[in-house]
């Protein structure tokens, strides 16, 4: 272990856990436990045992969300299980709690088929008011967040798929404002078919980019492959309107912006150097970009962003996921729409007025984020 990973690993190990539970009342009297416990709380359960849907108003449901992974695909650290998960939903807890003033709970699953999630998810539902999918790999993350959507009346978002579409589509708006293209016109290849690339593909053919291409492993997603199921073979039907197939090299020759979502060194340089004049290169596999920025720029990218926050241009879901939740809860939001999520890709993009080669979205840190997105959740 360099010395990098060992300092980070003491931290960690010091601390023990970077959340904590903590009331909002004190008990410093017996008058104070008979009304916030017994016998005070058997009165709030009679009521809710028959008015359930008060939840919200009396209960810790009205501002909580649980985070929910089974570690199949967690960052770009593939299928590492529940314990290589918690450290991950853990921090997006953390994030929900220090921006959006959210009660998150990590929760990791060591059951992994859809329907065991599904019913897991399903059962543990009433003390929440919200559900945040993490790191549950495809195909059966579309299949969870599809019945989870239809089957729960709280807001149900899989991050990876959406909270990802909605940051890429406002930094492509103004990356492509830099760069002087109608972002509508503009050629994208997404390296990566998973998730991430599924919702990010969707999102942005729903703004109405229509030249959109995806690889994954076995090459570009068109419709001569024979080999492709499921949300793949959806993929095909409504994206690469050229017909393109091969070798992903082959969809980022004259591509105008290049969405890496999918491992650490996947992009060369000359394949960079083969996209068109003025190009767009977002790297957003973590911790290890599919190139490193500095490689991207001397390739000839003219805007670069990575999934990082030690970059210019940190492309990254932590930017929209507290505020989606923020929005849904206070407005008591059922279904995150596709109306709801161009919203919010165009209020990020507008927080910053006036676009740079090195700035093309603000930082989690800045207060506005979580507030403008949050109104666009309505």
């Amino acid at each position: 272990m360099d010395p990098k990973s060992k300092k980070i690993l003491a931290a960690y190990k010091k601390l023990g856990g970077r959340i904590e539970t903590r009331g909002k009342v004190q008990l410093p009297r017996m008058e104070d436990f008979s009304l916030w416990y017994t016998p005070g709380v058997g009165t709030v359960s009679s009521y809710l045992a028959k008015h359930p849907k008060d939840a919200r108003s009396v209960s810790i449901k009205k501002n909580s969300v649980a985070v929910v992974s089974d570690g199949s695909a967690v960052l770009g650290l593939g299928n590492i299980g529940p314990y290589g998960a918690l450290p991950v939903m853990e921090g997006k807890s953390l994030i929900f709690k220090n921006l959006a003033h959210i009660d998150a709970w990590p929760i990791v699953l060591d059951v992994h088929e859809p329907e065991e999630i599904i019913k897991v998810v399903k059962a543990i539902a009433p003390a929440f008011g919200g559900i945040n999918l993490e790191d549950i790999a495809g195909p059966k993350c579309f299949e969870i967040e599809r019945r989870l959507i239809e089957e729960l009346d709280i807001p149900v978002m899989h991050d990876d798929q959406h909270g990802t579409a909605i940051v890429v589509l406002a930094a492509v708006l103004n990356a492509a404002k830099v760069v002087k293209k109608n972002a509508k016109k503009m050629r994208i290849a997404i390296l990566g078919a998973g998730a991430a690339g599924s919702g990010t593909a969707r999102l942005l053919r729903t703004y109405g980019i229509r030249d959109i291409v995806l690889a994954d492993s076995k090459g570009i997603i068109s419709r001569k492959r024979t080999d492709l199921s499921g949300e793949k073979l959806a993929l095909s039907k409504i994206t690469n309107p050229r017909n393109v197939s091969g070798e992903a090299s082959e969809m980022i020759k004259n591509a105008d912006v290049l969405i890496g979502l999918s491992g650490g060194g996947k992009i060369t340089e000359a394949e960079v150097k083969s996209m068109a004049p003025r190009s767009i290169v977002f790297a957003m596999a973590n911790p290890i970009p599919e190139i490193m920025p500095d490689v991207a720029k001397k390739a000839g990218a003219a805007v670069i962003g990575t999934g990082r926050s030690d970059f210019p241009n940190q492309v990254n879901n932590s930017l929209v996921f507290p505020g989606v939740f923020r929005g849904a809860l206070d407005r008591g939001v059922r279904k995150i729409t596709d109306d709801m999520k161009l919203n919010a890709a165009r209020a990020l993009a507008s927080l910053i007025a006036h676009p740079s080669p090195t700035k093309i979205l603000p930082t989690v840190l800045d207060k506005r984020v979580v507030p403008t997105i949050a109104k666009a959740i309505r």
